[in-house]
């Protein structure tokens, strides 16, 4: 495969007032299971990894620590649902330069660190129809 492509999708990530409960719920009707939680203090999050039992696409819960997070901001104006959804990438410098070369508007120019052992960016909604797009790289070599 060519370097710098999508591999799959990653999550979809779905903001949330409160992480426990919502984990329960979704730990009940669909079976998921927590694979992981991490506070990212620099956006302002606790996230919740959920994954199928079988592997696949994952649930990520976003609650909001403080009231200046862009997920509070999210919550007070749309509520509860879905934020964003999350590709792998192999290459992130390599898509971002690409998504520019292409006139593609990023909220991210080059990556940051994110959860789950990271670097992520993400792509301007306005550029996808109104979907917050999330690129994420993850270290696996740790």
């Amino acid at each position: 495969m060519e370097k710098g492509m999508l591999e799959n999708l990653y999550h979809v990530a779905i903001a949330v007032r409160d992480l426990e409960q919502v984990e329960k719920i979704y730990e009940t009707a669909l079976g998921l299971k927590v694979e992981h939680r991490e506070v990212v203090e620099d956006q302002g999050v606790r996230t919740s990894m959920l994954v199928p039992e079988k592997g696949g696409t994952a649930i990520e819960l976003l609650e909001p620590i403080d009231d200046n997070s862009p997920i509070s901001k999210f919550l007070e104006k749309r509520g509860e649902g879905i934020h964003h959804i999350c590709y792998l990438v192999d290459d992130i410098e390599a898509v971002l330069s690409r998504l520019k070369e292409r006139g593609v508007r990023l909220i991210d120019e080059s990556p940051r660190p994110g959860a789950y052992n990271s670097r992520v960016a993400f792509i301007h909604p306005k550029a996808m129809n109104g979907v917050l797009i999330e690129l994420a790289e993850i270290n696996k070599s740790e």
